[in-house]
């Protein structure tokens, strides 16, 4: 058979196969966290956090502290020990409970405590709580399911997911700046571009913030390109780079111009103006 026709017919069975699958796939559970991420600042000793089953069906979680590392890329892995300039904020942490189960549209809130030791070093400490998704008790025993006239065999796809928040300690004076780096702009198609740029972030503490892109002519009104939100930059590491996707008004060319970059601290924060920087177009 030549190759055109078998990934032809290959494909129309995979098709097939997804039709009669679709009403046999297992209901799902969404977990959502409030907040996103927990700060022990000054006097602050005890904190929670909120989990939401936003899913329709019922869900389990393991709670465990975990520690982990960001890379330059924004990406985080695990950590077994701690590096130059990194602390940890296990040791110092309890939380309850340790397991919970939700209910279909129903919340949990998780409790975290700190306790600092006595002549602890001033600085900056993190690490992760992490809520792991526990098997569902339906289906587990197999990975098959028989539909509902009983001549169809599906196949449950039981996919463990969890999520994560940092948890930072602030510990005595903190002095961090963070300035951006780096600007290049990339050009996708008439509508969308890209900007990569570089955090580069000194002193004891983190940052985290917001970015927002505008570009405005020469003699001309800015265009807003791009928000995101949360980015952060982590202790020990003193370089992040990304790639930000622009969304680009009909007509408008990225040309005679002025491309300006600017991070704040989230609203919540204050939205203080934490680095800035422009690039020049020709």
């Amino acid at each position: 058979m030549p190759y055109s026709a078998f990934g032809s017919n290959l494909a129309a069975r995979c098709a097939l196969a997804c039709l009669l699958l679709a009403p046999l796939l297992p209901a799902r559970a969404e977990l959502m966290l409030h907040p996103t991420r927990i700060v022990f600042d000054k006097n602050t000793r005890a904190t929670q956090i909120e989990l939401i089953n936003n899913g329709n069906i019922p869900a389990s979680y393991r709670i465990s502290l975990v520690n982990r590392r960001m890379t330059e890329t924004g990406q985080f892995e695990a950590a077994e020990t701690a590096q130059d300039g990194e602390r940890f904020a296990d040791e110092m942490l309890r939380y309850s409970p340790r397991q919970i189960t939700l209910q279909p549209g129903t919340a949990q809130t998780v409790r975290v405590m700190l306790r600092k030791p006595a002549e602890l070093a001033e600085g900056e400490y993190r690490s992760h709580l992490q809520f792991d998704k526990l098997p569902d008790v339906e289906g587990s025993a197999s990975i098959e399911r028989r539909g509902a006239d009983a001549t169809q065999i599906g196949v449950v796809l039981n996919a463990l997911v969890g999520a994560s928040v940092p948890v930072i300690v602030r510990h005595g004076a903190l002095d961090t700046r963070v300035k951006l780096a780096g600007l290049a702009l990339g050009t996708i198609d008439a509508r969308h571009a890209q900007l990569a740029l570089q955090f580069e972030r000194e002193g004891n503490g983190s940052v985290y913030g917001d970015v927002s892109v505008t570009f405005t002519p020469n003699n001309g009104k800015p265009h807003s390109l791009a928000r995101v939100g949360g980015i952060a930059v982590y202790t020990p590491n003193r370089i992040r780079t990304t790639t930000l996707p622009l969304q680009v008004p009909e007509g408008l060319a990225l040309a005679a111009g002025t491309l300006e970059v600017s991070y704040r601290d989230r609203p919540e924060g204050g939205g203080k103006l934490l680095a800035q920087s422009s690039l020049n177009l020709p």
